[in-house]
């Protein structure tokens, strides 16, 4: 390792970020409020294009009416759909909810399947939210990559970035498979918190100036 450029390689800074987040996030509590692994997979639905604290107003009164994949399946749709509108997406992500509880109840026994190939085959249900339903519900090791953690791993060059997909690998290549399931949420926590689209521009936040102290020499000498 070069002294003067510590941080030069990708396995640098991904091991300097891990250290890091996990004295920040020493607890990685899970932002949407559930109780099982149905709530939990109906929250993260719902959190598509939403914000996590707008979920967590909408979903009591949504559990008030059905909190199993039984009674959710029988709930018209309309009636889903108005109590979820706030969420945006609502017409789309109320059929999905009906549906996958329905699909839940008459071809898994009504629990939510433990396996990446079943959740995704749910309707609504994509590669992000099957991750965090098996990271979170379940224990398993995965590596959910929202809008946060696709800026952050291209901000700090942990990858090229040309797709979720990519970053999504190219974090499993550099970080502990045993740590990705609290890794993911402290990454959100921080590009909430401290690396903000808008409050970081690579140069500002704690990990940014650390990993690149030279962007923020490059701008202070530009602006000059």
């Amino acid at each position: 390792m070069n002294p003067a450029r510590p941080f030069a390689t990708k396995t640098a800074r991904a091991a300097y970020i891990d250290r890091r987040l996990a004295e920040l996030y020493p607890e990685t509590p899970i932002p949407l409020q559930h109780t099982d692994a149905f709530t939990l997979l109906v929250a993260v639905v719902l959190s598509a294009q939403c914000t996590d604290v707008r979920v967590n107003l909408v979903t009591p009164a949504l559990w008030a009416r059905a909190r199993t994949p039984e009674s959710m399946s029988r709930l018209p749709v309309a009636d889903v759909e108005a109590i979820i509108r706030p969420c945006g997406l609502a017409p789309q992500k109320s059929r999905a909810i009906v549906e996958l509880s329905r699909q839940l109840v008459e071809r898994h026994g009504g629990r939510v399947p433990r396996s990446f190939a079943e959740l995704e085959a749910l309707p609504g249900v994509g590669h992000k939210t099957a991750s965090v339903v098996m990271a979170q519900a379940f224990g398993e090791p995965a590596f959910p990559v929202d809008t946060h953690i696709h800026r952050l791993a291209q901000r700090w060059m942990l990858t090229n970035g040309r797709s979720v997909e990519q970053t999504e690998c190219d974090l499993k290549r550099l970080f502990p498979r045993e740590h990705w399931r609290q890794l993911h949420l402290r990454i959100v926590f921080y590009g909430r918190q401290h690396c903000t689209a808008r409050g970081c521009d690579g140069t500002v936040c704690e990990i940014c100036r650390t990993l690149f102290p030279s962007r923020a020499a490059g701008k202070s000498s530009r602006a000059h």
